[in-house]
């Protein structure tokens, strides 16, 4: 239980449903540090939630993971930036830590399974097989961010509100008069909170400066450090467009030189667009893909489901070709996999081909 009201339905239906179930609160990080301070309200939270439990008549626990959200999440995530690259740890989260070490605790404590406000639904489907679908609130579908969960998480995974859509979330609320019925979503990464990513990264990744650069190599200004920037970022370049009607965005990284690639945010930007990707550590939530098809593929959590043709190379890796060309796909980034609206599991991308579209 976050404090938020989806998890709160979610305890409150499995009440409903004669389910023996405990609320927890997972402690993943507090910014003590002066510098990155932030406004991430955990201690609200925890109140919120466990005002919830009490109006619930269930038990409420605080778990700590501060250790461990340290070292699976945040020490990923800064190695990530360091490295040039743009990490997910809102999906990482899922897989190393809810349904990860969280879902080992629970087990050692005598639990048979976690409970999670996410919008998406587990089906059996015509074979027995347990499958994982898109949420029927397809505005606030989160199956994109359980791509990377292991067979095994999702036995032991219970998603209460994944039939239902928001609004109706919001409503089984009110009615029930929960505490927090009027809360309203949490946006962005907790534990990062109000402060700008830049400045959380500048507080653990020393400034690298380096010439910002055109796509034929003229120095248009200079970069802090290319951790600070991701392709397709138009906004905080830092380099004035010089026109109304134009504006620069960032389309690649020389890693070797220390160099951040700009260009004017064109559909023929070179390096902007990309029909080809290899992606990384393929991770499936049934049996694997092991040939040549056709498949439906999610770029990043808020694109639409496109079309692609998909390739298994060497062990956890693939090709993928997308239909249609996609903007400013990112090294790092998860690539969610789909047959229909059935999540086949995701991967990392790993080198994208950029090529201008046609």
């Amino acid at each position: 239980m976050s404090g938020g009201v989806d998890s709160s339905v979610a305890a409150l239906l499995l009440k409903q449903q004669g389910t023996p179930v405990v609320g927890a609160y997972m402690k993943n990080w507090i910014n003590d540090e002066e510098q990155i301070r932030g406004d991430c309200p955990w201690r609200q939270d925890i109140e919120d939630a466990r005002a919830v439990a009490d109006a619930l008549g269930i038990e409420f626990r605080v778990v700590n993971l501060m250790e461990e959200y340290r070292t699976r999440i945040v020490d990923y995530l800064l190695d990530g930036y360091n490295r040039g690259i743009t990490p997910n740890p809102d999906v990482m989260c899922n897989r190393e830590i809810k349904f990860g070490v969280f879902l080992d605790y629970a087990l050692r404590e005598g639990f048979d399974a976690v409970a999670t406000g996410h919008y998406a639904r587990k089906v059996r489907d015509e074979s027995g097989r347990l499958t994982l679908r898109r949420g029927h609130d397809e505005t606030k579908d989160q199956s994109y961010f359980l791509a990377m969960m292991r067979p095994g998480q999702l036995e032991r995974a219970v998603f209460p509100i994944g039939h239902l859509k928001k609004a109706e979330v919001r409503d089984l609320a009110r009615e029930h008069r929960l505490p927090n019925a009027g809360k309203k979503d949490s946006q962005g990464i907790c534990f990062i909170g109000n402060i700008r990513m830049q400045d959380f990264l500048a507080h653990y990744i020393p400034d690298s400066p380096g010439e910002i650069v055109d796509t034929s190599g003229n120095v248009l200004g200079r970069h802090r450090g290319l951790h600070l920037y991701t392709l397709g970022q138009r906004r905080g370049i830092g380099v004035p467009s010089n026109t109304d009607n134009a504006f620069y965005v960032v389309v690649g990284k020389e890693l070797e030189r220390n160099r951040l690639i700009i260009a004017f945010d064109h559909p023929e930007s070179p390096g902007l667009y990309a029909t080809e990707t290899i992606v990384r550590g393929l991770s499936f939530l049934g049996e694997p893909v092991r040939e040549t098809t056709r498949l439906l593929a999610r770029p990043r959590y808020l694109d639409p489901a496109q079309a692609i043709t998909f390739s298994p190379l060497d062990t956890g890796r693939a090709r993928v070709v997308f239909d249609r060309p996609q903007r400013a796909l990112a090294p790092g980034q998860i690539l969610a996999l789909y047959r229909g609206d059935t999540l086949l599991g995701g991967a990392v991308y790993e080198t994208v081909h950029a090529t201008a579209p046609v």
